[in-house]
């Protein structure tokens, strides 16, 4: 684990972006970057599609170390280069940004009112070539949609059984069990999951340092406890499908919790803006979530 690094992720001002869409998702993200999925025809033609905004955003003067703490990254972009550097590099040794992975397959089917993570067959190996490639960190999401304890009790298990795999590795995993915000009882929720994550939290080695990815909590504050625990190096909050204001409004409510967001970073951005307005547009809605994860 790189010292400096975490250091800087413990007690540095900023958030995290969050830059991790995967296969499924990358579709959607090139549709709201304004590429249409009748201009690549294969994976490949995608993904370098995908890499290219990417890029365009991390070598962006708006994407700075002042304002941004980490980038989570999906695989595909750890393996591929900016400006012939491999992106973790880049991103740490030109920027002072630190790299994330996102290492989970996608969610499985809804039961017990929660969606767990699928397998994730090859993940000694992808931790391997994470640790080659001067990763930090990692990223994993499961989804509660219903306050059901037994649920969410597999949820938070499922994700530090793998967390704790990673540990192992000497990296530093985000525990990302996502609240859904449309969920009826959502509150309900948050409470057993709080009560979840602190009953893991305390069976873990005195040393081993873990980050949280939640959704904004229904009510202010409610995570204050965990981030206070010992283990726990960060915690950051997902957008959730909230647009942009509305998620730095709830955030900027919750002392000590920083943005971690996808969707809310790249609203507005497309591949026809011409380098002023792209990074204009970047550049006000770095500002805009960095104020409200200071608070």
């Amino acid at each position: 684990m790189n010292k400096e690094q975490l250091e800087r992720v413990y007690k540095g001002k900023g958030f995290i972006a969050a830059l991790d869409q995967s296969g499924g998702s990358t579709p959607k993200a090139l549709l709201q970057y304004g590429i249409k999925e009748d201009s690549y025809s294969n994976d490949e033609e995608m993904f370098a599609m995908v890499h290219e905004m990417r890029g365009r955003i991390i070598k962006s003067p708006a994407f700075v170390s002042e304002h941004i703490l980490g980038a989570i990254l999906f695989e595909n972009t750890m393996d591929r280069t900016i400006d012939h550097q491999f992106t973790a590099d880049f991103l740490w040794e030109k920027k002072g940004i630190v790299p994330f992975l996102k290492v989970d397959q996608g969610l499985a089917g809804l039961e017990n009112g929660v969606q767990l993570m699928k397998p994730i067959p090859d993940l000694d190996d992808l931790l391997g070539r994470a640790v080659e490639k001067n990763i930090f960190g990692t990223k994993m999401r499961s989804v509660i949609k219903e306050a059901n304890p037994e649920g969410i009790r597999q949820v938070v298990e499922q994700q530090f059984e793998i967390g704790k795999q990673i540990l192992s590795k000497g990296l530093v995993p985000i525990i990302e069990p996502e609240v859904d915000i449309h969920s009826a009882d959502k509150k309900e929720s948050e409470k057993i999951l709080k009560e979840e994550i602190s009953k893991q939290l305390s069976s873990l080695d005195k040393d081993a340092k873990v980050m949280l990815k939640l959704s904004i909590p229904t009510e202010d504050n409610f995570y204050r406890e965990l981030m206070d625990d010992p283990h726990v190096v960060r915690v950051v909050a997902l957008s959730g499908g909230y647009d942009r204001s509305e998620a730095n409004e709830k955030l900027a409510r919750n002392h000590g919790l920083i943005a971690s967001f996808s969707r809310a970073l790249s609203e507005g951005l497309t591949a026809q803006q011409t380098d002023e307005d792209f990074n204009a547009m970047l550049s006000s809605t770095i500002t805009s979530i960095y104020k409200a994860s200071i608070t």
